[in-house]
């Protein structure tokens, strides 16, 4: 369990998500209340702010798309839980689109620091944006950060989590720019004699190394 004061780090891609007991907007939880389940969890900086409500909104539209995954969505940001509930209702007024996903209220920067969430260059008081993409172990398979100034790509998000997926299903790799329905990659072979035989396995081939197929 991280402290207050303890050393700040950085998750590592495939390592454990460290954990969390934390203050949310539908009450508190726990990094295991996850478990079992693919998690987003992401910052933003502010509530209030313009990026950030693009972003929830845009969040909001992907999550249909993420639960059909088993994927939850989980916020964080350095505001109290009184000032993400002003802001979710402000949301809803203005725009009609209701947040469903639990956001913490990180004020004493616990979850944050854990995360790296604080980077100083960018803001001593603000998280950036980050996002942690956890597995149903609880391992980060991926790590995605953004300037304060230009808001996320969702699209990306979900293509990511869906090459994640698909990776672990069919033990493949998956190209540049893959999209699901894609040709994936097949793991190159690791003897000679493999690289040999690799060519006469009915894979498409560019060459004894990179070779694809349908899943």
């Amino acid at each position: 369990m991280v402290e207050v004061g303890e050393t700040i780090g950085l998750p590592r891609l495939g390592g454990p998500a460290p954990d969390f007991v934390a203050q949310t907007t539908q009450g508190t939880l726990t990094l295991d209340d996850f478990r079992g389940r693919w998690l987003v969890l992401f910052s933003h900086p502010a509530d209030f702010t313009p990026v950030c409500t693009t972003e929830f909104i845009a969040f909001a539209e992907i999550y249909d798309e993420l639960q059909k995954r088993g994927v939850d969505l989980l916020g964080l940001s350095i505001d109290s839980v009184f000032s993400h509930i002003a802001w979710l209702r402000n949301i809803e007024e203005k725009t009609g689109v209701k947040i469903q996903y639990p956001i913490i209220a990180d004020l004493n920067k616990v979850v944050a620091n854990a995360y790296g969430m604080i980077h100083p260059d960018q803001s001593n008081t603000e998280a950036v944006r980050c996002v942690f993409i956890i597995d149903p172990n609880q391992i980060v398979r991926a790590m995605l950060y953004y300037p304060l100034s230009a808001g996320r790509n969702m699209d990306e998000i979900v293509r990511l989590i869906d090459a994640l997926q698909t990776t672990d299903e069919h033990n493949v790799a998956t190209p540049a720019n893959w999209r699901p329905g894609d040709p994936v990659i097949v793991p190159p072979p690791l003897t000679q004699e493999g690289a040999e035989e690799r060519l006469t396995e009915g894979y498409d081939c560019t060459d004894w190394y990179l070779c694809r197929k349908k899943v």
